[in-house]
């Protein structure tokens, strides 16, 4: 966390909790969701400015129900998860990234959604693979051993075909996308705690 929010938190402690406004979308992108994208359940603006973009993601952590946010200063505001609270993308030089910029770290475990998501996961980390570099990460995936065609990779997902299926040695679990929040604690669209 940056020190000038440190300080911001100390001076003013009570600024009340901002939900609605930012988004994480599937591909790492902060999205900024004014009334208009609120009401219409829009995805909102992107946010382009790299000085305002790196210092979301330096301030970015998640609270003790699961719900992610941005310490704006003494004000912390929600995020609103399209995906998972980590992006991953693929790096030739890093290996996987995440959109954070920090490095993912080998992936001790792997799940494929019903819609082709692929999930890693790496100690307490869970993010999503951008959607764009799939297609690069497809030829590390192995059915039985074996390269997996994409007409076996999709009969799979549909459990219409059996067969242990992996990427770079680690097994690859299916899972409904709507489980994902639970399976890994975090709440997609954090809302006001209830007393």
């Amino acid at each position: 966390m940056d020190d000038i929010v440190k300080q911001a938190l100390a001076k003013w402690p009570n600024v009340p909790l901002c939900y609605g406004w930012l988004a994480l979308d599937a591909r790492g992108n902060w999205r900024m969701r004014d009334e208009r994208a609120q009401h219409l359940n829009l995805p909102g603006d992107k946010l382009t400015n790299a000085a305002l973009v790196g210092f979301i993601t330096r301030n970015y952590a998640a609270d003790e129900r699961g719900c992610w946010y941005f310490q704006n200063g003494p004000q912390r505001v929600y995020v609103a998860l399209e995906a998972t609270p980590y992006i991953v993308r693929t790096d030739p030089s890093d290996g996987w990234q995440l959109h954070t910029g920090a490095p993912l770290g080998t992936p001790e475990a792997a799940f494929m959604t019903e819609g082709g998501a692929l999930v890693l996961r790496h100690s307490d980390i869970v993010a999503q693979l951008d959607d764009r570099d799939f297609a690069g990460v497809l030829p590390q995936l192995r059915m039985d051993g074996a390269p997996v065609a994409d007409e076996v990779l999709l009969a799979w997902l549909e459990g219409r075909a059996e067969g242990a299926l992996s990427l770079n040695g680690v097994a690859v679990q299916r899972i409904a996308a709507d489980q994902l929040a639970t399976r890994f604690g975090y709440i997609s669209v954090p809302t006001p705690a209830t007393a």
